[in-house]
């Protein structure tokens, strides 16, 4: 491992780019006609069922499949915490299977699909404002030093992202700590395994920020206040609406962070600023 990168010691959860079956060797040739080998990402689908109803069917590398259908699941509303008895994975027909004690609303939801912006599972159902009505995430401060600390711990972790690119990483942290890196060809996907993260560990969200790769579109900003983490974090940059629905709801929108550098295009007054 070069001498520049983290050693990824201290998270929950880290991205394991040795994991056999999320990249493969494929050779071609450069603009110069030279021959060249690369690891380029694997992406396979996964259909996902809420007990016998088939939901939708992702592309995805094919890691932490049950948290990627749990935390789907969670932010599209049709599962709440308490509500789910079992998941099981099927590697060989690649299909997850969430199950629950009772019935639960998605056949509403299901005739209410809307295709979004996203890519790979970039669907919404319903009304994309379903759940924010009333909702107001705690003021939770942020502190510019951790930011800092966060872009230059997260952007030097062994990831498939350095390793072969083609891919979005979203991390859950807290404070200066990155604890939960999930990466996938999909941003969405990656939010969704970390929310199924946290519905399986039942983790409380106040004091967390989201650092994501892809862009601070409104359904990004939908699915974190849902989550009840009170920061967004992206290197990318905003939608209107995405800003729009981050002041509604108190959260902290910060993007385009590189290095020290970022904006905050909502709850600038929680942040705190280095003395």
């Amino acid at each position: 491992m070069a001498a520049n990168l983290s050693t990824s010691s201290n998270y929950l959860v880290a991205p394991d780019t040795g994991a056999e079956g999320l990249t493969r060797r494929v050779t071609g040739r450069d603009q110069e006609g030279r021959a060249v080998e690369m690891q380029v990402v694997e992406e396979r689908p996964l259909t996902i069922y809420l007990n016998r109803t088939e939901i939708v069917t992702a592309m995805t590398i094919g890691d932490h499949p049950e948290l990627l259908a749990m935390g789907f699941l969670a932010n599209q509303g049709m599962l709440r915490p308490g509500e789910m008895t079992g998941v099981d994975h099927d590697a060989e027909l690649g299909v997850v299977v969430v199950r629950t004690a009772g019935e639960t609303d998605y056949e509403a939801k299901l005739g209410r699909k809307v295709r979004t912006s996203g890519c790979a599972v970039g669907t919404v159902f319903g009304d994309m404002m379903e759940g924010l009505e009333g909702l107001t995430l705690p003021a939770t401060r942020v502190k510019v030093a951790d930011l800092y600390a966060l872009a230059k711990e997260i952007n030097t972790t062994p990831s498939l992202y350095l390793e072969a690119g083609a891919i979005h990483g979203t991390v859950l942290c807290e404070g200066p700590q990155p604890l939960v890196y999930m990466e996938d060809v999909g941003r969405h996907n990656a939010v969704d395994k970390v929310a199924g993260w946290m519905l399986r560990e039942g983790a409380n969200p106040d004091s967390k920020t989201l650092y994501t790769t892809g862009r601070l579109t409104s359904e990004m900003v939908i699915k974190c206040a849902l989550m009840g983490i009170p920061a967004l974090v992206s290197r990318s940059g905003f939608t209107a609406w995405g800003v729009e629905i981050a002041r509604q709801v108190g959260l902290t929108l910060i993007g385009r962070m590189r290095g020290e550098r970022f904006v905050c295009l909502s709850g600038e007054e929680r942040l705190e600023w280095p003395k």
